[in-house]
């Protein structure tokens, strides 16, 4: 059974002044069973948020992410943050975030060679993909996303077992849907769900493991009140929330959905008897 994961990308935003508040209340009103929960706050605020947490039993179990690693571990590479860096700050990050493709002109090969590392000191990828409008437009979603997948765990270029040992999880974010007012559907984002586990399996035997077990989330501007949309489909594990994610009351409306949904699967498999 796939974990249900909701995970709070806090982007540019938040202090090491109010980040600790922030993140605990949260981790107060988001206490939910069958629910993993990961906080992803700026690099400054990482070991604040950190502390905050492990201060309080609300933040026990309550992850803690990076939003970007550099493609190297170390080297003359001024203002970036090498992976192994983040030991003892973060056990999670996020990799291949549109916003980076966008604006920092990041590659499939770039996030690849990103996701090798992330794996060799043990944090646990969360591996963004989605397609632009114009490509939805044409038809070609599900290439493009296909693609995507393929150029990056090419560039990976390690044991698939690797990334079955890490927990690979992919986050689908439709490009178009995020901050423009535009909206997918659930049975969009299920679809592609089923589109990137079978993009996985193609890639050969190795990673039959990974392509089944693989959570899938949903990244397309997701809000308490659509979010039950998207965690009603079985072939969708969770969700990655950006500006939701900064107010509790939109984080306790998606991580209750999210209790549903886990609730759910855990009744389906006979175990909740």
């Amino acid at each position: 059974m796939r974990p249900v994961i909701i995970a709070a990308n806090w982007k540019m935003h938040s202090t090491p002044s109010d980040a600790a508040a922030l993140a605990t209340t949260i981790a107060a009103r988001t206490s939910v069973a069958g629910v993993e929960r990961v906080i992803c706050p700026p690099f400054v605020c990482l070991a604040t948020v950190r502390d905050a947490l492990a201060a309080t039993p609300a933040g026990a179990g309550v992850g803690v992410g990076a939003q970007n690693i550099h493609h190297e571990l170390t080297g003359a590479y001024t203002g970036e943050i090498g992976a192994p860096m983040l030991a003892g700050l973060a056990s999670w990050v996020i990799l291949g975030h549109s916003e980076r493709r966008r604006d920092a002109g990041e590659t499939d090969e770039l996030i690849g060679r990103k996701l090798g590392r992330a794996v060799e000191v043990g944090l646990r990828p969360i591996l963004c993909v989605g397609e632009q409008l114009a490509e939805r437009e044409a038809g070609r979603a599900e290439a493009v996303v296909a693609g995507q997948l393929r150029g990056c765990l090419a560039a990976f270029g390690g044991d698939p077992a690797g990334l079955v040992h890490a927990g690979l999880v992919v986050a689908y974010e439709p490009v178009w849907a995020i901050g423009t007012g535009k909206t997918a559907r659930g049975s969009d984002a299920a679809a592609m769900a089923l589109a990137v586990r079978a993009a996985i399996a193609e890639l050969g035997p190795a990673f039959a493991a990974l392509a089944a077990d693989v959570p899938v989330l949903y990244g397309g501007s997701v809000t308490a009140a659509s979010a039950g949309e998207f965690l009603g489909e079985p072939a969708i594990d969770g969700a990655l929330v950006g500006g939701a994610s900064l107010k509790v009351e939109e984080m306790a409306g998606i991580v209750a959905q999210a209790g549903l949904t886990a609730q759910g699967r855990l009744a389906a498999s006979g175990s909740g008897r």
